[in-house]
């Protein structure tokens, strides 16, 4: 096979991929300060999920952990109470790894 078709295929498969498919930046396991310590790289969601950021806030305000990936039916809320900490998602569907900078 010449360069010049290999090269066009690429191109055709890249342009009809399935659009209900995303890629999502994943950490399950960041505090404030350090780099992903678990679980970095990333997932790919199907056409139910979406790429998220989990943030943990302890009461204060102080953010205390980061998680971030796909999530199955994600919603996002914002300071749901969970023991002495605080909870908030954001999810997002536009582009690949659109998680990165929510």
């Amino acid at each position: 096979m010449g360069k010049s078709l290999l090269l066009g295929l690429f191109t055709l498969l890249c342009c009809f991929r399935d659009m209900d498919i995303i890629q999502c930046r994943m950490c399950h396991l960041k505090f404030p300060g350090e780099k992903c310590s678990r679980g970095r790289g990333i997932c790919t969601g199907t056409e139910d999920e979406a790429c998220m950021v989990g943030r943990i806030f302890k009461v204060d305000g102080t953010l205390w952990l980061t998680f971030m990936g796909c999530l199955k039916n994600c919603a996002n809320v914002k300071n749901i109470k969970w023991s002495n900490y605080l909870v908030t998602f954001k999810c997002c569907r536009g582009y690949d790894l659109c998680n990165e900078y929510l």
